[in-house]
């Protein structure tokens, strides 16, 4: 049976399993369109380097089982060293206490099953939920008819939580392949700050799929940064939206750190709505066997002096292809925009690959705009140094990539991530290096 026939054929009966229904006529809806869009193939542009056949081929049940056996300690195994981080974990969907650390105070915070089914936060659903998100596409109508899992957080004017929030998802004990639609609401007021940390990790052989809409709402001369780390397995596939809402005097970053998983494909759009904003996006790729990472960005700029910045490095190696499609806009009222786009990537390999395409489109005459990509290997004369101090020719490699890579962490303000990162690199390297 096709993935479109079991999405189709298990709607109803996923309806049934919830207990609160105020979002079923729009889940219709969503459905409907679905259907009519259909999942896309090599000859839409926007997946013309990237093949998801292999993703919708299989078969996956739409209803895990809650039941599982992951322990605390393969739980600590995945965090990053923070010992006062808060960490929020889910497994096969739902919010695991036993395993979580919250401390959260002046915020309100509910898995997104429970928001759901909690009749007070149905206004703020009315005001935020998916009115960002993008009504065209295959992936976030799915979504939207499906979401269950995921988290709510809303920080209320001028709160400043402290401590990063590192959120787990976490898939095993599942026997078939399984399917998440996990979906995620940020709300952050006025003069507020937030930092989420986000991962993902498949522990079983069968296959998930994890299809993610995150949409951000960054109000008034407040912050929010949003950290993904994508370290998974060849079982597992992610295709995330993440949708950002900035208004005046805002800041919002999302570093995307991609080194593991078969097919992730991340989808970026920042809407800026206000002036005087600054949205940061940061990525780094390391993938190598038949791997795929594929960014794809957009910056709506639609109001004067707001600066955008994009800095994305890739890492390829063995028969691994890697894909970026930054787009900037420039409205016609958004003069005095300042926006830099980058992408730059090494080949360790002949058999790797690499598709990108930054674009630009302006119709304001006023603005200060830059793009620009590299594609290439890595230094042989810079390599020659180092060996003739008697590095290793790994070592050697290995110094070079990582200063290659180096400026798209040195945002990160969080210490145990950057050393994550840091160490991250050095295992996908396969050197003993600590950078």
């Amino acid at each position: 049976m096709s993935l479109n026939e079991q999405i189709l054929n298990n709607h109803n009966e996923f309806l049934s399993t919830l207990r609160h229904r105020f979002l079923d006529e729009t889940r219709v809806v969503a459905l409907e369109k679905f259907q009519k869009v259909g999942f896309p193939t090599k000859k839409d542009e926007e997946y013309k380097y990237t093949n998801i056949k292999e993703i919708i081929e299989k078969d996956y049940s739409f209803f895990p089982k809650e039941s599982h056996h992951i322990t605390r300690e393969q739980v600590d195994e995945l965090r990053l060293g923070e010992e006062n981080f808060d960490s929020i974990v889910f497994i096969n969907g739902f919010l695991r206490k036993e395993f979580s650390t919250i401390s959260i105070e002046n915020a309100e915070f509910l898995s997104f099953n429970y928001a759901l089914n909690d009749e007070k936060h149905k206004d703020v659903f009315d005001h935020y939920f998916n009115t960002i998100a993008a009504k065209d596409l295959a992936f976030t109508n799915l979504n939207e008819a499906y979401c269950k899992h995921g988290f709510f957080l809303k920080v209320p004017k001028n709160v400043i939580i402290e401590k990063p929030i590192h959120i787990f998802y976490l898939s095993q004990n599942q026997e078939e392949n399984t399917i998440y639609n996990t979906r995620n609401l940020l709300i952050v007021e006025e003069g507020a700050k937030v930092e989420i940390i986000e991962s993902h990790h498949n522990f079983d052989t069968s296959y998930v799929f994890t299809n993610s809409v995150t949409e951000i709402f960054t109000h008034q001369n407040a912050k929010a940064d949003w950290h993904k780390l994508q370290n998974d397995n060849d079982t597992s596939y992610l295709v995330d939206h993440t949708f950002a809402k900035q208004e005046r005097d805002s800041l919002t970053t999302v570093n995307t750190f991609s080194f593991g998983g078969k097919i992730i494909r991340n989808n970026l759009d920042f809407i800026h709505n206000g002036q005087n904003i600054n949205s940061f996006m940061n990525g780094i790729t390391i993938i190598g066997k038949n791997q795929l990472v594929d960014h794809h960005t957009a910056v709506h700029h639609n109001q004067p002096n707001c600066e955008s910045y994009q800095n994305y490095k890739g890492i390829f190696k063995d028969q691994s292809h890697g894909v970026f499609n930054g787009k900037v806009f420039v409205d016609k009222l958004a003069q005095k925009t300042n926006a830099y786009q980058q992408n730059n990537n090494v080949l360790l390999s002949e058999g790797a690959s690499i598709d990108t395409k930054p674009q630009l489109e302006i119709f304001a005459d006023d603005v200060k705009c830059s793009h620009g990509c590299t594609v290439g290997q890595l230094n042989k004369d810079a390599l020659f140094y180092l060996r003739a101090r008697g590095i290793s020719k790994k070592e050697a490699q290995a110094l070079l990539l990582f200063a290659f890579a180096n400026d798209a962490i040195q945002n990160i303000d969080i210490e145990p991530l950057k050393e994550k990162i840091s160490k991250l690199l050095s295992e996908k390297l396969e050197v003993g290096i600590e950078f």
